[in-house]
Formats: structure tokens, sequence, C-alpha cells
């Protein structure tokens, strides 16, 4: 383990004392191995290493093994999700798009096609744009932040839904990328989902300047394992004035 701003691990003994459990159970969990866990346990193990809200699901989903909600198959074709289409085109002026558990782009509307027209493509894949191609490096501002956040986004749907293979063959696909796997060993963070995240982005098809945008991701209830995601303008703060 690792406190939170201190730099150098935690010693096992001392996170085991902490949380009530013994050195061998503690080393074998860091191991990789997956014991018997109460609620109580996680919450304290979650406290002692200073997890944020992301660590803490990822670790609940490495204790039992996932989530327990199975992803609903889809057609893929926005005629399939007429309910779930109508909603993304209402977003407009503001792009919006859907994407299914590996990040393979489900539907979007005609916004999110003319700021980015890679989403026309059949099999366009948010992370696999995001992390390979030059495009993204040069339309992302500071690609390199947006990179780890992307790798530490597939962390956590590893953890979410271990089983699924696409994930995996995602990964290995990204790594490929010399300064992907850099980044992948450089940092070993996890994110849920880009909710609220504000970037720029470099775009001058659609603005001779940067554009300041702010995410706000929605989980249909109704679709698990979809992500309903629309780019909004970023509210200026106060140091923009």
């Amino acid at each position: 383990g690792q406190r939170r701003g201190l730099g150098a691990p935690l010693p096992q003994s001392e996170v085991a004392d902490d949380i009530g459990m013994s050195v061998r159970w503690y080393r074998d969990l860091e191991r990789g191995t997956t014991p018997r866990l109460d609620p109580r346990v996680l919450s304290r193990l979650a406290d002692v290493l200073g997890l944020d809200v992301d660590e803490r699901a990822a670790l609940h989903f490495h204790a039992f093994g996932g989530t327990p909600y199975a992803p609903r198959p889809h057609a893929g074709d926005p005629a399939g999700l007429p309910a779930l289409q109508q909603q993304v085109d209402r977003q407009l002026p503001r792009p919006a798009y859907v994407t299914d558990t590996r990040w393979d782009i489900v539907t979007y509307n005609s916004a999110m096609a003319e700021w980015f027209p890679w989403v026309l493509a059949r099999d366009a894949n948010l992370i696999r744009w995001g992390l390979t191609t030059q495009e993204a490096r040069e339309q992302l501002v500071d690609w390199s932040r947006h990179a780890y956040i992307y790798l530490a986004m597939i962390r956590f749907a590893m953890a979410e839904r271990p089983d699924e293979p696409g994930l995996s063959a995602l990964l290995r696909e990204v790594l490929q990328d010399p300064t992907c796997r850099r980044l992948w060993e450089e940092r070993t963070c996890i994110v849920g989902n880009r909710d609220g995240h504000r970037f720029r982005l470099s775009l001058p098809h659609v603005s001779p300047g940067t554009i300041d945008v702010v995410t706000q991701v929605l989980l249909p209830a109704g679709q698990p394992g979809l992500r309903f995601v629309v780019l909004g303008s970023a509210p200026s703060s106060p140091s923009d004035d």
C-alpha cells in the first residue's frame, strides 16, 4: 500500500494492524489473491490507503469479482436504440454520444460527427482513437493528461468486468504504442469515468481558437454498460476573468 502524498509504500504490518487483519492476509491481498472480505474490512482498508471513490469501487470489484450487473447486448445501430437516440439528438447543438463497455461508439448526434468525424467509422472506438491516433494528440490539448485518464479508465473497467475479453484485447492494442506503454507503467491510478472533467480542444474546422468543454457522463439505468456523454461549454472561473 502507499499512503497518498507520502510517496513511500506503507509497511504491510502497519496496514494489516490498522485494518485488524494479519500480515499474511494483507500480503496475499497485495499479491492478487482474492480472499473472503467483509465490507467493513474493505472500508477500513480503503481509509488506511487513502483511496478515492473510484479506487474504492475498484477494490470492491476485485474483492467480489466485478460488477453484479451484466451489460445487455445492443444492436450497434442507432435504430435499435430509438429512445436513447432521441435523447442524444436533443442535446444539440452540444456534441453527444453513447459508448459501450469497451468504448465502442454506439450512437452520436450530428454535432459530435461534425467535431469528430472519426465516429462515422463502423469500428469507431473512443479509447483507441484517443490513445493511438496522431489526430487525437493534436486535438486533445495536453494530450498526455488525457492519455493517463484513458489508461486509468481501462484499469477501472477491467476491475469492474474482469471476464470481458474485449477489454483485454483493447489494452493489448493500445499498449503496442510505445508512448502508451510508458504512461501505463508510470502510473497506476484508476478513474471510473470523465464526468465533470474540464479540458480544451483544438478543432480548427470548428473554431479558430481552443474550445473549453466539460463532460457530463450519464449511465442509462435500463442499459447497464452504456455511457451517455455530453460535451458542454465549460463555465468561466474567476481566474478566467
